[in-house]
């Protein structure tokens, strides 16, 4: 059953920074899915709003934020300092903790390139907090040294034709000790442009995301 849910501008008020946000609620929510997008996107992403979209129809909560404020998006640095990116996801998910909308729910995070990285570092610090992680066409090898110590079940989803970042994908799966699953998606590139390609990725995380945070079966299709 297709869950109802409207987009609501947030600003998260972090001690030192504001942060632009779009999140959502459906109705009797299975979780909250945090977004971690990559090196240059935010929270504006054409691919990432169409994947929660369809996790919002699926009745799980989504919140899509700039991780940088413009300031600090225009040092270009920033945008692959994996460390102030991991902190900054940190903070945010402290922040939806404390929310009386969002204090309830499962929380889970979706990394996208450079984000996936972010996402699993964050893991790290807030076990026990981040039921579960899903990567697309992630870069989780920035994460290396790290992996190890993931204990969150995580889905890494990589196109079939983006050659090089499969076998970095196949790295990390390696040194993750966590339950762990390895997508490769047949004839998709790394943006996952082509026709339907990115809707099986929307799919595929919306069915790890539900089993991990232990919700009633749902129609996935």
């Amino acid at each position: 059953m297709l869950k109802e849910c409207t987009n609501k501008s947030i600003t998260i008020g972090l001690k030192d920074v504001a942060l632009l946000g779009e999140l959502c609620i459906p109705k009797n929510a299975l979780g909250l899915i945090i977004f971690s997008h990559g090196s240059g996107s935010s929270r504006l992403s054409p691919r990432n709003n169409y994947v929660a979209k369809i996790l919002q129809k699926k009745g799980l909560a989504t919140l899509l934020f700039d991780l940088l404020t413009e300031e600090e998006d225009a040092i270009y640095e920033n945008r692959f300092n994996i460390e102030l990116l991991t902190n900054r996801l940190i903070e945010v998910t402290k922040w939806v903790q404390e929310q009386k909308e969002t204090d309830t729910l499962p929380i889970g995070y979706f990394g996208a390139s450079t984000g996936a990285a972010s996402a699993l570092r964050a893991a790290v610090t807030l076990k026990g907090v981040v039921a579960v992680v899903v990567s697309r066409g992630g870069r989780p090898d920035l994460a290396m040294e790290f992996l190890e110590q993931v204990s969150t079940p995580t889905l890494l989803i990589v196109g079939g034709d983006d050659t090089i970042v499969i076998q970095l994908n196949k790295q990390a799966y390696q040194k993750l000790q966590c339950e762990r699953s390895l997508e490769i998606i047949p004839n998709a590139t790394h943006l996952f442009e082509e026709k339907g390609k990115l809707e099986t990725v929307a799919i595929s995380a919306a069915k790890w995301f539900a089993e991990k945070i232990n919700a009633k079966p749902f129609d996935y299709v």
